[in-house]
């Protein structure tokens, strides 16, 4: 039996999987996305994942055929690097992926993917319609998507084709990214900056709410468990919405999908606040033809799933290779 390890590695979280050459995981293992003190201590986390998934199936990691790594950006694919990750500390600089990957696992058969190329080649691998022209986007601490035109995965010459949460949707650029600049869709609508738009809007309309817009602990989970009894939190999801079908309607013009397949734990946790209105909105704000939007059927799989596809296929997600 031939064994593949595929690798997830988000802002929040990291996992490490084996499956068969069917595809089918057999091993997990999971953990919290290291914050230092630098970037190395990512890249051992997940080396630490990637033996203890190798352990919970009984073999070695040196046995594994080849490896898919799904990874938050941005990417620097000469490398096999993260160069300074917007949803991390600035002390983590760089997080070096394929060579310790490709050392422990004795094989040059390492392939980096942003993490949402990697959700949309999840999305078509396992797919039974398996659409030529599709969008996984990712709502979670950022944004992002995955793009397929044709049947071909846009990677773009460095990997980060996609950073569509770096859109430019705000020209007053109220909100500044985790990246340094202002306007970006991600700034109003991931999971990290919530809270801060919560507040900004707040102090332009200080009505009474429950929500604890002052306790450090104050996350988008809040604002979405208070939408259906408070008036401020709902108004919050409705400034967020408009945002969000901003940026959607942005990649239906560039990329006509026919699909466009949303994941990310904001979504996923909450997809009649995030995925349903999106829906209604689409159809005053597109001038072409308005995709199916759905949310993804893997759940918070379909990164990790597509890194193992990616590992099946030599990179490339094409279920003709297997």
């Amino acid at each position: 039996m031939a064994y593949y390890v595929g690798v997830d590695l988000g802002a929040t979280n990291v996992r490490a999987v084996v499956a068969d050459e069917s595809s089918t995981i057999l091993g997990t293992a999971r953990g919290s996305t290291p914050r230092g003190p630098s970037g190395i201590a990512v890249t051992e986390r997940i080396l630490d994942l990637i033996r203890e998934a190798c352990g919970e199936v009984g073999i070695a990691p040196s046995v594994a055929a080849a490896c898919g790594i799904g990874s938050i950006g941005p990417l620097d694919l000469a490398a096999g690097a993260v160069e300074d990750p917007a949803n991390l500390p600035d002390a983590i600089e760089r997080i070096p992926l394929t060579g310790p990957i490709s050392k422990l696992l004795n094989t040059e058969k390492v392939y980096l993917h942003n993490d949402t190329n990697a959700g949309v080649i999840g999305e078509r691998f396992h797919s039974e319609r398996n659409p030529d022209d599709m969008v996984y986007l990712t709502m979670s601490s950022g944004i992002g998507a995955g793009v397929c035109v044709d049947g071909h995965v846009i990677a773009g010459w460095d990997g980060n084709a996609g950073e569509v949460g770096h859109m430019t949707l705000d020209p007053q650029g109220i909100m500044t990214c985790g990246c340094g600049h202002d306007g970006h869709w991600e700034a109003y609508c991931s999971g990290n900056n919530i809270p801060e738009y919560a507040r900004r809007l707040h102090d332009e309309d200080p009505i009474d709410t429950a929500l604890p817009l002052e306790d450090p602990d104050f996350s988008a989970v809040d604002v979405f468990d208070h939408a259906g009894s408070d008036r401020f939190a709902a108004h919050v999801i409705e400034q967020v919405t408009h945002w969000n079908a901003m940026g959607v309607a942005n990649i239906v013009h560039a990329y006509a999908p026919l699909v466009i397949s949303v994941g990310g734990a904001v979504a996923l946790n909450n997809p009649e606040l995030v995925v349903d209105p999106l829906r209604e909105r689409l159809d005053e704000m597109v001038m072409a033809n308005i995709p199916e939007v759905m949310l993804t059927d893997h759940g918070d799989d379909v990164v990790v799933k597509g890194a193992i596809a990616s590992a099946l296929t030599d990179g490339t997600g094409d279920r003709s290779r297997l």
